[in-house]
C-alpha cells in the first residue's frame, strides 16, 4: 500500500520519526519516534497546512512510501472518545498511540483525520522490528500554491 508524506525538503530524507519524537503529536508522546503519513496526497497536504505557520512555507518534498498491507492496525471513529478531533488533542489519543507503539504488533496505525473524518492518516512505528520493510518509492519537489494560505 502506498502512503504519502509532505515535508520540508531539509527533512525529507529523515524517515526515523525524530521530529515526532522531539515534539510529540496527536498519536504519540515525546520520545516516541513515529512517522505521520496520509492515505493520499490531498490529506497529506492538508495535514501539512494545519501544522505549518502561514508565513513559513518551506521548500517542500512529497514522498511516496510503500508499507506492508498486512501490518496495519485500524482505529475507527467509533472507537474514539467524542472529543477526539479537538485541538489540542486529548491526551487519551497519544496514550492509544503509545500502547500501539509498545505492543509493536503492526508497522502502521490507521487513524481518521481530524481535518476530514472520512480520510485517514497512517502513523508508522519507526521502532517496529520490520520497519525496514517500508520503502521510499518516490520523492519529488512539491510546488506549494500560496493561494491556499490566503
Amino acid at each position: 500500500m502506498h502512503v504519502y508524506r509532505i515535508t520540508g525538503r531539509k527533512y525529507a530524507n529523515d524517515l526515523t520519526g525524530r521530529g515526532a519524537a522531539m515534539f510529540g503529536g496527536r498519536w504519540n508522546k515525546k520520545g516516541s519516534p513515529v512517522l505521520y503519513t496520509g492515505e493520499n496526497k490531498e490529506i497529506a497536504l492538508l495535514e501539512t497546512l494545519v501544522h505549518t505557520p502561514s508565513l513559513l512555507i518551506p521548500e517542500l518534498d512529497i514522498l511516496t512510501l510503500d508499507i506492508p498491507d498486512n501490518s496495519i492496525t485500524a482505529i475507527e471513529i467509533t472507537d474514539l472518545p467524542k472529543n477526539w478531533a479537538v485541538y489540542p488533542a486529548p491526551v487519551i489519543l497519544s496514550e492509544i498511540g503509545e500502547r500501539w507503539v509498545r505492543e509493536s504488533k503492526t508497522i502502521a496505525l490507521k487513524v481518521p483525520s481530524c481535518i476530514i473524518y472520512s480520510a485517514h492518516n497512517y502513523i508508522l512505528n519507526c521502532r517496529h522490528p520490520e520497519y525496514s520493510k517500508i520503502r521510499l518509492i518516490d520523492q519529488k519537489r512539491f510546488k506549494f500554491d500560496t493561494r491556499l494560505i490566503k
